[in-house]
């Protein structure tokens, strides 16, 4: 009797269990599947869910070709790659430390399916094996966000733009609109600035730098001026600073061969200069010396023709160009020269690189100018205008730059350090 009563017991149990658990209908297992299921993982426009995904860096020694071979990439579809679409993707270009993604395939073989290389922060090259081989540039989402920013110089322009938790490459852009108007050498304690630009995030969160400048006021020795980017057909579509009377900011000559962030005036031009080491005897110096550390670019202040590229006595290693009938400018003490006698250089080129050559103490550049065969002080000249904006789009120039004039001017500046002193002072009085 007691096993019989043993077997109901059981029996009734697992009825209870069924009833409490019901079975799952077709659509309801379903929707357990679909639960499980990954979401799409999107990156560079693939879902990486469908690939084996492998992150790496490109290390030295590394070649295009090898990478592929070695993710069994056939030949002829690397040779196509490197002979087709080489001003797409040249494969000898791949940098050290530049991060690459391989897409493989999800089977045994494990084969590359895409390589994903990236340029920088934004654009980046797809080479597709999956049919006939593809290579393709694109860039990531970029949102732009408008800032505002503005500061008080107290010791140096580039203690005020960090101050205020701006990208430093805004100081460089703001150096350079202003390279020919002001010197930065010379900046004083109370001059203020305002600028408005836009900053690049990916993914809305990853910061990807600044543009550049759109709009700035800058206030030197009491003198206030305003530049504002715009677009002269003169220049053949290039992007130009004016002021707000539509005056070109730039000048035919920048005022220093090397960006202003990279280095300190050393020497300045001086007709009456005493060395001691010589007894005090008066040795004119007519350049300006420019330190930097070795192999900092130096670069030509202005169109012209390299005249001289040679190496002579104190003068070291040196370049000399001429820029048109009345001024030449001169590059002593290079470590080495980047151009040769007779080329056409621009404003800006790269000529060469800060050394120690020739009768020299430390690194520098000493830069000399000429006016009508005569050395004069480059940073007390009074240097021709550039290109000023056509006149038929100056009507269209003062519309555009009105609502960011009113927005600079509504732009407020920090208050200066003693000023705050001063009020915690009167607060705790």
């Amino acid at each position: 009797m007691n096993k019989y009563w043993g077997i109901i017991v059981f029996v009734a149990i697992f009825l209870a269990c069924k009833e409490e658990r019901p079975l799952e209908t077709d659509s309801e297992a379903d929707k357990t599947i679909a639960m499980v299921e990954k979401p799409e993982l999107i990156q560079f426009g693939f879902n990486l869910n469908d690939f084996k995904v492998k992150m790496d860096t490109v290390k030295r020694g590394d070649s295009f070709g090898q990478l592929m071979l070695e993710n069994k990439v056939e030949y002829p579809k690397i040779a196509k790659i490197s002979q087709d679409y080489k001003d797409t993707f040249d494969v000898r270009r791949i940098r050290v430390g530049k991060p690459y993604m391989i897409l493989q395939s999800k089977d045994t073989s494990e084969t590359a399916q895409v390589f994903i290389y990236e340029n920088d922060a934004i654009n980046y090259t797809v080479v597709d094996f999956r049919d006939s081989a593809v290579a393709y540039r694109n860039q990531k989402a970029v949102k732009f966000v408008e800032r505002e920013a503005s500061g008080v110089i107290e010791t140096s322009l580039s203690e005020a733009i960090l101050d205020q938790g701006i990208d430093y490459n805004v100081t460089n852009n703001l150096s350079e609109i202003y390279a020919w108007t002001i010197d930065f050498f010379r900046l004083q304690k109370g001059d203020k600035f305002k600028v408005i630009y836009k900053e690049k995030y990916i993914n809305d969160t990853v910061y990807a730098g600044a543009e550049p400048i759109e709009a700035a006021y800058f206030e030197h020795n009491g003198r206030p001026i305003y530049a504002f980017a715009y677009e002269n057909d003169t220049l053949k579509g290039l992007m130009d600073y004016f002021d707000e009377e539509a005056n070109n900011l730039r000048r035919t000559f920048l005022r220093a061969p090397v960006q202003f962030s990279k280095v300190r005036i050393s020497s300045r031009y001086n007709l009456k200069r005493r060395i001691r080491f010589y007894g005090n005897k008066v040795r004119p110096h007519k350049g300006t010396d420019y330190a930097a550390p070795l192999g900092t670019p130096i670069i030509a202040t202005a169109d012209g023709t390299v005249i001289e590229s040679t190496r002579k006595g104190g003068n070291g290693k040196y370049v000399k160009i001429r820029h048109n009938g009345t001024y030449d400018t001169q590059y002593l003490h290079m470590k080495k020269q980047n151009v040769r006698k007779g080329q056409f250089v621009r404003q800006g080129d790269v000529i060469g690189w800060i050394g120690m050559t020739g009768n020299t103490s430390g690194p520098h550049v000493c830069y000399r100018f000429w006016r009508n065969g005569r050395q004069v002080d480059p940073l007390r000249e009074q240097l021709p205008m550039a290109e000023p904006l056509a006149e038929s789009l100056r009507p269209d120039y003062f519309t555009f730059i009105d609502p960011m004039k009113v927005q600079l001017d509504c732009i407020e500046l920090p208050e200066a350090p003693l000023k705050q002193h001063e009020e915690l002072l009167t607060m705790n009085q």
